[in-house]
């Protein structure tokens, strides 16, 4: 049915989009480790979730 399952692609780029806009926050405080930190595990999510969807469709 469906009604109380959560669709793990819409969890996967929600993480996705706070990864980003937390490396965003890094880079504007100067702080270039810790944005690149935080983009190599947006792109890891981002993979996991391309996958996702392509493994769906």
């Amino acid at each position: 049915m469906g009604l109380f399952n959560r669709d793990p692609a819409k969890k996967l780029q929600k993480a996705y989009e706070q990864k980003m806009e937390a490396a965003m926050h890094a880079m504007r405080r100067g702080d270039v480790r810790g944005n690149a930190m935080l983009v190599a595990e947006a792109e890891k999510i981002k993979a996991e979730l391309d996958g996702l969807v392509k493994a769906a469709g």
